[in-house]
């Protein structure tokens, strides 16, 4: 195995907690792509990692043991991540069953929806072991079908070309999973992400058993957040500026038998400062923008655009309503969103209580010390007058 040496600031990273060694505090390698082994600079053993020598993140740690990470490692690990979603309990056929340096599997993602799985390889590194992974999550998840999404742009950062590969098929353009009550469609080839936002569901089931009068879903992609509320709101108005996700929203509806969601095509910027002058009233929002920011030089202008969508979105809250908002921006940390939210109520004029805070689903796991697993961050505020 091919060793790397790693400098004091490195091995110090990686010893609170942190899997990312950066390319500055690695000594020069030509070392392939791979596992490797990593030491400090007095040859002190520090473990093995994914090494992707293109990226700026050149090792990933993978465990401090020094048995091999072969494919009796990879199998172990993999089992040891399904095991704490525990399927039979999550309501849910779509699920996430790694999440990356969440699961101690840096660079990994693997979704479950229904009897397919879907999978990203986002290093080179991990790429480099792609036979013992897939083994793995075959043995493991025992799909019908499997997808490899390695369409992510991260990808070129690790100099890998960007696919999208059946490696067991045919799989239909759209698949159907489950989550709670409400059914849906999957496109798993070209969706956003693996093809759709799990890490939302248990909010989505939350809002589900919380809405209540007229609703209104803004950036609603496919109508997932409008389809659990459909059930217990008067109506539904489900806005996004993508005609493609709207259209499978309605075929979300009709497999549900769902006749009260109205699927609005808009700019939600705009369409609030229309129904503000128009003096419309909702009595639930949902608020689940893109990531505003993605890069940390956007975050001012993220924390405008957050700011804006909440303000309005507040103006137009019918007394007694609520609002669930959400950030799935990594740069923008919990204390930014809620002092936006703060300033926010404060220009409202409206007197909100926050009732209380949401994170991701729990199949997605946030580790202490490594920030980047815990991106999602949201409130469910309670208007008292």
């Amino acid at each position: 195995m091919e060793t790397i040496v790693v400098s004091p600031r490195g091995a110090r990273r990686w010893r609170r907690g942190h899997p990312w060694i950066y390319r500055s505090d690695i000594e020069p390698s030509n070392a392939p792509p791979g596992v490797v082994r990593a030491e400090d600079a007095s040859g002190t053993y520090l473990g093995q990692a994914l090494w992707s020598p293109p990226s700026e993140i050149s090792l990933r740690f993978l465990t401090t043991e020094e048995s091999p990470v072969d494919g009796e490692w990879w199998h172990h690990r993999l089992a040891e991540a399904l095991a704490i979603r525990d399927p039979e309990n999550l309501d849910a056929t779509g699920y996430r069953i790694v999440h990356a340096e969440g699961d101690g599997l840096p660079s990994l993602i693997v979704d479950r929806y229904g009897d397919i799985v879907v999978v990203q390889l986002l290093s080179a590194g991990l790429e480099a072991v792609r036979d013992h992974v897939l083994s793995a999550i075959d043995e493991i998840a025992k799909p019908k079908s499997m997808l490899l999404r390695n369409d992510a742009s991260v990808r070129r950062h690790e100099d890998l070309p960007l696919e999208v590969d059946e490696v067991r098929g045919p799989i239909p353009e759209f698949v159907e999973a489950r989550e709670g009550a409400v059914r849906y469609w999957v496109a798993a080839h070209t969706g956003q992400k693996t093809g759709g936002f799990l890490d939302q569901r248990e909010n989505r089931m939350l809002m589900g058993g919380l809405a209540h009068g007229r609703a209104l879903d803004l950036f609603t992609y496919q109508g997932l957040f409008a389809l659990q509320m459909a059930t217990p709101a008067e109506s539904v108005v489900a806005v996004d500026s993508s005609a493609a996700a709207l259209e499978v929203g309605a075929k979300n509806a009709e497999l549900n038998d769902v006749h009260n969601v109205e699927w609005v095509e808009a700019n939600v910027f705009d369409l609030l400062r229309a129904y503000e002058r128009e003096g419309r009233q909702f009595d639930t929002i949902v608020l689940d923008p893109p990531a505003f920011a993605r890069q940390r030089s956007a975050i001012d202008r993220a924390l405008r655009g957050y700011k804006e969508i909440n303000l309005r979105a507040m103006r137009i809250l019918a007394p007694k309503g609520t609002i669930f908002s959400a950030s799935c921006s990594f740069h923008i940390g919990r204390d930014r969103f809620f002092e936006m939210l703060i300033s926010a109520a404060s220009d409202s004029g409206r007197r909100l209580v926050l009732e209380r805070t949401t994170s991701q689903s729990r199949d997605h796991p946030n580790v202490l010390t490594i920030p980047e697993t815990g991106y999602l961050k949201a409130a469910l505020l309670r208007a008292v007058d």
